[in-house]
């Protein structure tokens, strides 16, 4: 068996899609809404992007994470309205 059969190569489980929400995330947490703002930006940039799927496939699931993406922001940038 050779050296590189025996290396695993890395195994990444997580899309591009998923690091930027949780950066996203991470920036809110932080109270930072500049950058979560701009996280917002392209994170909305890849999901229009990406190819249709069925209703109720991962467009589906990417869009509604959007959506509460951007409702969370909000609240960040509007407390005095809760």
């Amino acid at each position: 068996m050779s050296e590189s059969a025996t290396i695993a190569e890395p195994r990444y489980t997580r899309r591009p899609s998923d690091k930027i929400l949780i950066a996203f995330h991470h920036a809110c947490d932080q109270g930072d809404t500049e950058v979560a703002g701009s996280l917002l930006e392209v994170l909305a940039f890849m999901i229009g992007r990406e190819p249709l799927l069925p209703p109720g496939g991962k467009s589906r699931r990417a869009a509604e994470s959007l959506v509460a993406a951007y409702e969370r922001l909000w609240h960040l940038r509007h407390p005095e309205l809760l």
